[in-house]
């Protein structure tokens, strides 16, 4: 049995899903069975509960396992179908990670297609995945570094929504996303699609709504949070780092006990017939309101073209 930590705290799991194959397993003919018990563990990817058993997730794409590479993800093998691997970066990239060492499973496209299915794009597979292990930071450490700006999420459903949130935090600088409650798994393929490689730049902490109270008694940041009711339009305050702007789930907002905790609840105006807005939309709003107040250094890191 091998260990990995999911959320603070180790899980095992069979050796057959967390084991890589050998390096130099590429020079060996494509698995063509589906029922070959590594290509069973890869499928079982797709279901939340086998992320977290094992810690990993995959990721479908030339785009994205580039972004995995140059991000600093822990990537723990690449699985390849030849026939489908047409991208003109994709040839090149993977004969680059074989030279550097990286475990590579190639399959059959038909085994491949059976991985990635639900995973990747809605142009159909590109022959190019990755296995990569999750990122968690705890909360005492995310809240110790003094970021200027983290988004807290209570009990956001939508993996889809989450993933444009992190897409959001990376564009403006915000340091990530604390989940509180129940919500979407950002390790979800729709999450991780939407997030656009946000998902390995952004930093991610699972945390209580007690933890976060707890947190902000202690170290004294400045928590906003936004409501239909308020008064204050969210373009005429002050937002003092380091903020966590809170945001409610899609079908409730935020309870009354979370706008407690707020030092700022703000409205965003609205002059048609909607009476909300999506909540990543709402979260993309006072996110650009708080860059446009306290913009961040920007460096961008050239990529591979793609």
């Amino acid at each position: 049995m091998g260990q990995c930590r999911v959320h603070g705290r180790f899980v095992c799991a069979p050796r057959s899903v967390l084991s890589p194959p050998p390096a130099r397993e590429h020079l060996m003919a494509p698995i063509s069975s589906l029922s070959n018990a590594r290509v069973k563990a890869l499928r079982g990817l797709r279901e939340r509960k086998t992320r977290e058993q094992t810690g990993l997730f995959l990721v479908e794409g030339v785009r994205g396992v580039q972004d995995a590479l140059q991000l600093g993800a822990d990537v723990e093998q690449l699985v390849v179908a030849p026939d489908l691997l047409r991208h003109p970066v994709g040839p090149a990239l993977f004969t680059r990670q074989q030279r550097l060492g990286t475990a590579c499973l190639e399959v059959s496209a038909e085994v491949y297609d059976s991985i990635t299915r639900g995973v990747s794009l809605k142009y159909g597979p590109q022959g190019l995945a990755a296995v990569v292990r999750q990122a968690w930071l705890p909360l005492p450490e995310a809240i110790r570094r003094r970021d200027r700006c983290w988004v807290a999420l209570d009990a956001v459903a939508d993996p889809g929504n989450l993933g444009t949130i992190l897409r959001t935090c990376d564009a403006v600088g915000a340091a990530g996303v604390i989940l509180l409650g129940p919500t979407a798994d950002p390790y979800d393929p729709a999450a991780v699609r939407a997030s656009m490689g946000a998902i390995f730049s952004r930093r991610l902490v699972r945390a209580t709504f007690a933890e976060l109270v707890a947190a902000r008694r202690r170290h004294g940041f400045t928590v906003v949070g936004t409501s239909g009711g308020a008064t204050a339009d969210y373009r005429s305050v002050i937002y003092r780092p380091p903020v966590v702007l809170l945001m409610g789930s899609e079908h409730t907002g935020l309870s009354p006990q979370q706008q407690e905790l707020c030092d700022l609840v703000v409205r965003i105006p609205m002059v048609g017939r909607a009476d909300s807005l999506n909540v990543a939309v709402a979260t993309g709003v006072v996110l650009y309101e708080i860059f446009h107040q306290q913009p961040p250094n920007v460096i961008h890191e050239p990529m591979l073209a793609v």
